[in-house]
């Protein structure tokens, strides 16, 4: 059966998503903080005909926990500004959407809808951007402009009420925020009339005026309206408390079942929230996760990833579900997920680039002879790549 709105997203980070993956003979941990080795990662996501890239940030050091840091010395740490890259790659791609990540706690609306709005005209209609927040207190300390204090996550009601409900509360008024200032240009504002000297009718920008719990905005925003009027807003979920976030937000949400039936129930929730959010109607999205480990014989994918978690000194552990095998393997595990009702998959390469290339050369044609890929980009937007209309503008008379 042909599926040609089958969607595959990649995730690249650092050398990999195994942390031991910097010591593979393949690896470049001495380019991951230049332009070429990014640039080298989304063209190869690009020849295998992905509909984008995502690119990880933060605001601090990795860690082998993700609520606090750590004293290893063994992994990579640090790492180049998500978006920063993102623009540096966009010319040098021609249909591959580019979505790096943002965290929008501590940091703030206005700067992060101009950079994103940025990457939109530089990329020429092809940025999104993965919303991020961050509940470690340490990271708050590198600011000083809040206390986050630390919580237990999985108490009852903690995705209803208390810090990190706060959160991801002010994560929505952020995006909502971002929404605004994008539409704050009309797109017909710029007159760049040499004969009367007029370049911008004043009358088609807009005054947003936000006022929230978290955050006070006037506007305009000083970058014009994106080519894609609003680029794409991704967000990652693992609970309710997200899941609420991304279906009252985003555009693409990327979830992390570990069977179909898990996927099945993830749908049904995001799709509940998107209810009460109002946008039951609306197109969003939801794309499964999966760390991959590719090799052309089963055995030997295994014994990879096993010769990698003994360099960890444990076995990978990953709030996504772990595939190993071969690209066969993982082609019948995404059909099976796409049948569960996701729109698709978001691939993490184990060790870059050696999973990238498995994905972008052996998956890909293996899901195209059975017909469930397409052969060839059909749009030149991110948002088009998902079939989603240029948006209005919500000032424009």
């Amino acid at each position: 059966m042909s599926d040609p709105d089958l969607h595959l997203a990649v995730a690249l980070a650092d050398c990999g998503w195994h942390p031991a993956a910097w010591r593979e003979p393949s690896a470049r941990p001495d380019a991951v903080l230049g332009g070429r080795y990014w640039t080298e990662l989304v063209t190869e996501a690009e020849r295998g005909l992905a509909d984008l890239v995502t690119i990880e940030d933060g605001l601090g050091l990795q860690s082998s926990s993700p609520f606090r840091p750590d004293d290893r010395t063994d992994q990579v740490r640090g790492r180049p500004d998500a978006v920063l890259v993102a623009n540096r790659v966009a010319p040098l791609t021609g249909r591959i959407g580019i979505v790096p990540s943002q965290v929008v706690t501590h940091t703030e609306p206005f700067h992060a809808s101009k950079a994103i709005a940025t990457l939109d005209w530089v990329s020429e209609g092809r940025a999104g951007v993965q919303v991020r927040t961050s509940s470690r207190p340490d990271v708050a300390e590198l600011f000083g402009r809040r206390t986050i204090p630390a919580f237990d996550r999985d108490a009852p009601g903690a995705d209803d009420e208390g810090p990190m409900a706060e959160i991801f509360d002010e994560a929505a008024d952020y995006v909502e925020v971002m929404r605004r200032l994008w539409d704050s240009w009309e797109d017909e504002a710029e007159i760049r009339d040499v004969a009367t000297g007029r370049f911008v009718d004043v009358d088609k920008l807009h005054h947003i005026d936000f006022e929230g719990a978290y955050f006070s905005v006037r506007g305009p925003s000083i970058t014009q309206r994106p080519p894609q009027g609003q680029p794409l807003v991704a967000a990652l979920a693992h609970r309710t408390v997200a899941y609420r976030l991304a279906a009252r937000s985003a555009d693409l949400v990327f979830v992390t079942p570990h069977d179909d039936t898990d996927a099945v129930g993830i749908l049904e929730q995001v799709r509940d929230e998107q209810e009460r959010a109002g946008r039951g109607g609306e197109p969003v999205h939801v794309l499964g996760e999966l760390v991959v480990f590719l090799e052309p014989e089963t055995r030997a994918a295994h014994d990879r990833k096993d010769r990698l978690d003994a360099l960890l000194g444990r076995a990978l552990v990953s709030d996504a579900y772990v595939f190993v095998g071969t690209p066969s393997e993982l082609a019948d595990l995404i059909l099976d997920w796409r049948q569960a009702g996701l729109s698709g998959v978001r691939l993490r390469p184990g060790v870059l680039p050696d999973d990238l290339h498995r994905i972008t050369r052996e998956l890909v044609p293996e899901l195209q002879r059975r017909n469930a890929f397409r052969t060839g980009y059909t749009s030149d937007t991110l948002r088009g790549h998902f079939g989603l209309d240029r948006p209005s503008n919500r000032y424009a008379a």
